[in-house]
């Protein structure tokens, strides 16, 4: 069982940036993919941004060349760096673990973007 926990939400203005961090109780190398997912009010949660255990990166086209996804292995933590951030990113924001077998969530962490 791994554990996630999100932090580094918040309130932010138009055009300002925030730094989600997820901390893993685990090894996150036994994952094949780690995610970042939002879900705002009234509407389905969505991917935001994802990391294959090959290094490679997946972004949804909304927040394309704003938001950057990494890990560090060695810590065990997922981060997403969010530039420019835009009303309609406001949402909660939750960290996904994921292998064949199995898959975790974060409790999620609030973002909100308003002047």
């Amino acid at each position: 069982q791994v554990q996630l926990v999100e932090s580094g939400g918040g309130l932010v203005r138009p055009g300002g940036s925030l730094r989600l961090s997820c901390a893993a109780s685990g090894d996150i190398s036994a994952f094949n993919i780690l995610g970042w997912y939002r879900q705002a009010p009234g509407k389905q949660r969505e991917m935001v941004a994802l990391l294959s255990n090959l290094g490679s990166t997946h972004y949804a086209d909304s927040v394309e060349d704003r938001f950057t996804i990494s890990a560090d292995k060695l810590a065990s933590t997922v981060s997403l760096q969010m530039n420019n951030l835009k009303p309609e990113d406001t949402a909660v924001y939750y960290c996904n673990a994921w292998a064949p077998s199995s898959s975790y969530w974060g409790q999620g962490t609030q973002v909100t973007v308003s002047s």
